[in-house]
């Protein structure tokens, strides 16, 4: 049976193949993710610091308000079902672009009308990537992998790896502790959120325009989703233990040849 068919389970019909070559891609794909233009925004880290503190009074609060709000509504209609339309592989970052565009238009004031779109269209992506892999997205379990992503390593992280400590500890997530989960996610996610938004009024990095930053924060989240959800795949049919070892090596060897 095909899992995406299946509301009773979660994670996929085991397959016989060897998942190293796969592990090997997945590491190599993860060294990537940050891209280019989150390079660039790193390296911008004390003005970026200097914007933050300059933040309206009240502004991060807001920030932090909105995000868990549009995290609760995303949350609310994966859990009845996959309705939303497949938007493809350019159309989520279309979006974000349009959306970061008429953000950046107005500065703060506009950029906090257009937040919840962001969290909506960031989230959306994430729980197509595990779809992608086979899982059921109504679930309480695979929406907490989905929030889990948020702060797996975020597009502004100075560390390019991934901690695998969650590949084989699964815990049965019930409705209420997916709600406290998120309550406890959403300050952090709001926090990158809010660099996001202090990198848009950075000269250099303004020049980019918020459509850049938003498509660049989108795409990094759905690469971290499909490496992550592909690795819960792997650990279910291969053991944890194997994934996470073959992964951890790859990857040491990846940044060592990458200086």
């Amino acid at each position: 049976m095909d899992p995406k068919d299946s509301k009773s389970i979660w994670l996929p019909t085991p397959r016989p193949d060897d998942p190293s070559a796969e592990i090997r891609a997945l590491a190599a794909r993860q060294l990537r993710s940050a891209g280019p233009l989150m390079a660039l925004v790193q390296k911008m880290g004390g003005k970026l610091e200097d914007q933050l503190a300059h933040l309206p009074k009240g502004a991060r609060a807001r920030i932090e308000a909105v995000t868990e709000a549009a995290l609760r509504r995303a949350l609310s209609l994966a859990a009845h079902g996959r309705h939303a339309p497949d938007l493809g592989a350019g159309g989520a970052p279309a979006l974000a672009a349009v959306s970061g565009a008429a953000g950046g238009a107005g500065g703060l004031a506009t950029a906090l009308v257009e937040l919840p779109v962001t969290v909506t269209l960031i989230l959306h992506a994430i729980l197509r990537a595990a779809e992608a892999e086979g899982f059921d997205t109504t679930l309480p379990e695979v929406q907490a992998e989905a929030l889990r992503v948020l702060t797996s390593g975020g597009p502004l992280a100075e560390d390019d790896g991934i901690n695998t400590s969650f590949l084989g500890a699964r815990l049965t997530v019930t409705g209420p502790a997916l709600h406290k989960l998120l309550a406890k996610i959403a300050p952090k996610f709001a926090a990158v959120l809010s660099q996001k938004l202090a990198a848009q009024a950075v000269p250099v990095l303004g020049a980019l325009s918020g459509a850049a930053l938003n498509t660049a924060f989108l795409t990094h989240y759905r690469e971290l989703a499909h490496i992550r959800f592909a690795l819960l795949r792997l650990a279910s049919l291969h053991g944890a233990e194997r994934v996470r070892d073959e992964f951890g090596t790859e990857l040491a060897r990846l940044r060592l040849r990458h200086g």
